[in-house]
C-alpha cells in the first residue's frame, strides 16, 4: 500500500545554512505514518483501544540526496513494504517536484503493554494487515 502527502517547508524547519535540519525528516516520516493510519480510519489511540497495541519504532534510517529549503513543497510517499509476524517496515521517498530529496525507512514493532510495565512484542492481527493491502 502506498500513501502520499505534501508539505511546505517552513522557516523553522531549516538550519543556519538555510536547508532542512535532518531530524525533521524523521518527524515527517512519523507524521506520514500517522496520516496513513488516519486514511484507514485509525489513529494510534484507536490502534491501542481496538487492538490493545502500540507501534514503537525499533529501527529508522535515511539517506539524504538533495537539500530543500524554506517555501519548497515536498511530497512524502510511504509504502508498507514488508510485513513480519511482529513488525512492519515502511519505506519513505521524499521528492521536491521530480527531484529526489531523501529516502528512508521505519521498522515498527507491534507491541502490547505488560501489566508490570514495559512492552512485549505481539503478532500483528490479520485484519489490521488487510487494511493496508
Amino acid at each position: 500500500m502506498r500513501f502520499e502527502r505534501e508539505l511546505t517547508i517552513e522557516w523553522g524547519d531549516c538550519d543556519e545554512a538555510g536547508i532542512v535540519f535532518y531530524p525533521n525528516y524523521f518527524y515527517w516520516f512519523d507524521c506520514t505514518f500517522q496520516a496513513m493510519l488516519r486514511s484507514k480510519g485509525l489513529s494510534q489511540r484507536e490502534v491501542r483501544s481496538r487492538y490493545g497495541a502500540v507501534t514503537p519504532l525499533v529501527d529508522v534510517g535515511a539517506v539524504f540526496r538533495s537539500p530543500v529549503s524554506y517555501d519548497d513543497v515536498v511530497t512524502i510517499q510511504a509504502e508498507l513494504q514488508e510485513w513480519a509476524e511482529r513488525r512492519m517496515r515502511i519505506a519513505y521517498t521524499v521528492r521536491c517536484g521530480n527531484r529526489l530529496v531523501a529516502t528512508g525507512h521505519e521498522l515498527r514493532a507491534w507491541a502490547v503493554p505488560r501489566a508490570e510495565g514495559g512492552l512485549k512484542g505481539a503478532v500483528i492481527p490479520e485484519d489490521f494487515k488487510r487494511l493496508f493491502a
